[in-house]
């Protein structure tokens, strides 16, 4: 099958992840993957914000900024309506952003098949953290593309609501979540091997990955090990950075036990492996309801026992006292009593990370087995064609 693969993403962070994870299973699977993505989206660097779109998002006004943002819509149907004449896709699959009807034009245009894949309502998620002008256009967007998109793919099924909350039938939308590519993962060190390699044996390691914010509740860990008495063993160890790692350090500075808290900055994705192989204990310490994090499938990837929050998304994969151990992320003392039961229980700490190895196969959360789904799902609608 040839398909035509189209994104606006543009920074090397996690949702680039997604997307090169996906090209990769499907070419893996033997498809032949035509991409059409803004030029920069290539050659900018892992961890990167976008670079000079990062800026005028920054500086311009935001009803300007949004209009050049559909603007855009124009550019990019041109590159597909190109990609169509040279290539003839057999379908279009794209990864879905505010202010771009560029795919549903074109899926109508040349009666493609198209599968929309969700990984957020944008509209929502910027009114509330970036502030949206273009309100009414922005929600006529998310609509229009998701009401016209063939089949809708949300990460999870909390996401699946929204959607359907818009309009689309429940027909038309099938969950698929974030993977994991078990290659990237198979050569990693144990966990001894690992805490060596890193300075750090003979502690006990809660460890989290991504790109840190102050809603995550990492000053809660802080706070539980700054309880402990000065002979005590466990260590917060940071794979990332972000806007409040100085704030953390400065809380572990002024607490006495900056030499328990580590961050290690941005580290390149082939890297993460041999860190997160160090945990003794895996934080997912909060994520917004709808979200379907990837470091959570890192971790289950590397056997590693999870503490989470219990709320839907989260409960989709992973089962209390089986592949991790849940926390009422509204109690106060949610997320340090969790970490405290399975710091104390060491059976504990070892079933869940079984469980959490387990994971993978029993529920198929590999990027192989979610292009095998998305191709089934494009054979379905052909032959309905």
């Amino acid at each position: 099958m040839k398909i035509l693969y189209h994104h606006r993403t543009r920074s090397k962070d996690g949702q680039y992840v997604h997307i090169e994870e996906m090209i990769r299973a499907l070419r893996a699977e033997g498809h032949e993957v035509v991409i059409v993505a803004p030029p920069s989206a290539e050659t900018e660097s892992f961890g990167s914000d976008a670079g000079p779109v990062a800026w005028l998002k920054r500086h311009l006004p935001k009803t300007f900024y949004e209009l050049m943002e559909l603007s855009y819509s124009l550019v990019a149907y041109r590159r597909l309506a190109k990609a169509v004449k040279e290539h003839r896709p057999d379908v279009l699959y794209e990864r879905y952003n505010l202010f771009l009807p560029a795919g549903i034009w074109l899926a109508r245009k040349y009666k493609l098949p198209m599968l929309l894949e969700v990984n957020a309502p944008i509209l929502e998620e910027r009114t509330r953290y970036d502030g949206l002008a273009l309100t009414k256009l922005g929600r006529w967007s998310q609509a229009y593309a998701w009401r016209n998109a063939d089949m809708v793919l949300p990460v999870t099924h909390v996401l699946g609501d929204i959607v359907q909350a818009y309009g689309v039938p429940p027909e038309r939308i099938d969950v698929i979540p974030n993977g994991i590519d078990p290659e990237r993962f198979a050569g990693a060190p144990d966990v001894e091997q690992a805490k060596r390699a890193l300075g750090l044996q003979d502690v006990l390691v809660l460890g989290f990955t991504g790109f840190v914010r102050d809603w995550h509740g990492l000053d809660k860990v802080i706070e539980l090990i700054a309880q402990d008495p000065p002979d005590a063993r466990r260590h917060l160890l940071v794979v990332g950075d972000g806007p409040v790692r100085t704030t953390l350090e400065q809380q572990a500075r002024d607490l006495g036990i900056e030499h328990r808290v580590q961050f290690t900055g941005i580290i390149g994705r082939d890297d993460v492996a041999r860190y997160v192989a160090a945990f003794d204990i895996a934080l997912q310490p909060a994520v917004v309801k709808y979200a379907s994090p990837l470091k959570l499938f890192e971790y289950l990837a590397l056997g590693k026992a999870i503490v989470g929050p219990d709320q839907p998304n989260i409960r989709e994969i992973l089962r209390a006292d089986h592949n991790a151990v849940l926390f009422d992320p509204d109690a106060p003392g949610g997320l340090a009593g969790a970490v405290k039961r399975l710091c104390d229980d060491p059976l504990l700490r070892a079933r869940v990370a079984q469980g959490a190895r387990d994971a993978i196969d029993e529920q198929q959360l590999t990027w192989r087995a979610n292009a095998r789904r998305v191709v089934a799902l494009f054979e379905r609608m052909q032959k309905r064609a």
